[in-house]
């Protein structure tokens, strides 16, 4: 089990059994950058209880100035020790926050609200689950300054046995520990580049582990002087790092995406919502890749999907539905394969969410899949088809995401405006750069 039905008082049973001497409570910015505060066991009963007071103002995308009065209040439930922390000499604990206003209600711009909402909406649509199963890939580099890399590995390679196989293994000890179920992990197609895929589950305590595991990662990277990085395309003319994530929708235990009797093996509730997912990815695209460096990843080329097309074999396409095997309905699945780990995991699996729920509503259309590979197509060919493509900057994102009347009721209008408020600043600082691939080509000749 991922989370654990524990009580205030259960948490401050296991805190004083394991002798805990620090409690860091988690929550992050509308970006996803994961920020926290510690508390020691003497606090602890009193923030269980009423929260911890703190100044919003500074956080991106929180509160303003004269608002900025906040309240992080532990979810007992997300309780666990850190188990890469030295216990030697003091153990510690984590725990992530609601964020609530002083009058205790919601805040409208806590990330991990938005998803909490859209959960809401997915259960008043009668389903009680979003399965969510990401898989999250990132590079190990000697430091943080430059990408040197630290291994000449490719995909599924076993040798050299390297540093990062080592950290690897050791990130995969600690997620286990946790209490976070790991399903395998490998080597990526790039050099010095890994994946670890964890078990798919509810999409809100999938979110939690999302961000523990970019934390786990890094800091056991730390420990042995190397540098992690979800970076979504670090090292120029090689494969960037995705995130793909598998969804379904349940109810009562069963897998309402499942129908035996369709070719495809998809319910009609099914093919709405893959539908509404397709209608709606390039306004997602800002939300799942949020970053400048997000569009250097997708480019025709390099794995990345770029193309508005979903398929059972073809992993060009945006959406594949992995082929059904006998006895494994649960299974039964879309993989969204656009997303980068940079992401902020509670916006994204609200967004995708909110989009296949809109499609099961209007009973949106699935078109029937493509199964060529997409990137051998000439121009006129694509253009004969229908094929559309995704944004190919993040200000071509931004400006599909300003226009969804979908995303600003999913995100609601605080994060919404917020969001895009901070992404127009990036690239407007990104496009006054004067790059080093400007100055060698232009130059010489101008």
């Amino acid at each position: 089990m991922r989370q654990r039905n524990y009580t205030n008082e259960d948490v401050l049973r296991l805190v004083s059994e394991k002798d805990v001497k620090f409690i860091k409570l988690w929550f992050v910015d509308i970006l996803g950058q994961v920020k926290s505060f510690s508390i020691t066991p003497d606090e602890l009963e009193g923030a269980l209880e009423d929260g911890m007071g703190f100044d919003g103002s500074s956080i991106e995308g929180f509160a303003r100035i004269y608002e900025s009065d906040l309240i992080g209040k532990p979810d007992p439930s997300t309780f666990t020790i850190l188990p890469w922390r030295p216990k030697e000499t003091a153990v510690v604990a984590r725990m992530f926050c609601d964020i609530l206003t002083p009058d205790g209600k919601p805040y409208i711009g806590d990330p991990r609200y938005i998803l909490r909402k859209n959960l809401k909406k997915m259960e008043e649509a009668g389903y009680d689950c979003f399965n969510v199963g990401p898989e999250l890939e990132y590079f190990y580099f000697k430091n943080d300054r430059n990408p040197e890399i630290m291994d000449e590995g490719g995909y599924f390679d076993l040798m050299p046995l390297d540093l990062g196989h080592d950290l690897r293994r050791d990130t995969i000890l600690a997620l286990q520990e946790m209490g976070i179920p790991v399903e395998y992990s490998h080597h990526e197609v790039a050099p010095s580049q890994h994946e670890i895929d964890l078990r798919y589950g509810p999409a809100l305590e999938m979110a939690d582990d999302v961000i523990t595991y970019k934390v786990a990662v890094k800091s056991i990277a730390m420990q042995s002087g190397a540098y992690a990085s979800f970076m979504p395309k670090p090292l120029y003319e090689q494969n960037g790092s995705g995130m793909h994530v598998h969804m379904s929708l349940f109810n009562k235990g069963k897998n309402v995406f499942y129908n035996g009797e369709d070719k495809y093996h998809l319910s009609d509730d099914a093919k709405h919502f893959t539908a509404g997912v397709m209608k709606h990815s390039r306004e997602i695209c800002a939300i799942s890749n949020q970053w400048v460096n997000s569009y250097k990843r997708l480019v025709p080329g390099y794995e990345a999907p770029v193309y508005l097309v979903w398929g059972q074999k073809n992993r060009s396409a945006l959406i594949r539905v992995p082929m059904y095997k006998p006895g494994q309905e649960k299974a039964t699945r879309i993989e969204l394969r656009f997303p980068d780990p940079a992401c902020n995991p509670y916006l994204a699996f609200s967004v995708m969410l909110a989009a296949g729920l809109e499609g099961i509503e209007n009973k949106y259309t699935l078109e029937e899949p493509t199964e060529i590979d997409v990137f051998h197509l000439t121009d006129e060919e694509k253009k004969e088809r229908g094929i559309k493509l995704l944004p190919g900057s993040l200000i071509e994102a931004i400006q599909a995401t300003e226009n969804s009347t979908m995303l600003r009721s999913a995100l609601g209008e605080h994060v919404f405006n917020k969001f895009v408020e901070n992404k127009k600043i990036e690239w407007d600082k990104y496009r006054k750069q004067v790059t080093n691939y400007e100055l060698n080509t232009y130059l010489p000749i101008l």
